[in-house]
């Protein structure tokens, strides 16, 4: 992985004095720990996606859905105007 892009950068980093290393070390230790926490919150979306579309593919989980609703089905509408948009 030698571009040249990076073989300027790692000459360029040969002239930097051991506190603007230090700096640009951590500069780049928070960078990096910025893409994994976004890289890992990417992945906990795919996972939970993907945890809901089995779910929601589960005949189980579909019957007591079904049985929820039926149960409080009419709850629901207690008290509400159909078409109602207005408080």
């Amino acid at each position: 992985m030698n571009s040249p892009h990076l073989l300027k950068i790692e000459r360029d980093l040969r002239a930097l004095s051991l506190e603007e290393l230090e700096w640009v070390l951590e500069l780049i230790t928070r960078q990096v720990q910025e893409k994994k926490q976004i890289s890992d919150s990417f992945t906990d979306v795919k996972y939970m996606n993907e945890q809901l579309a089995a779910m929601a593919s589960d005949l189980d989980i579909q019957a007591e859905i079904a049985s929820i609703n039926n149960e409080f089905g009419v709850t629901e509408m207690d008290g509400l105007k159909k078409g109602l948009t207005k408080w």
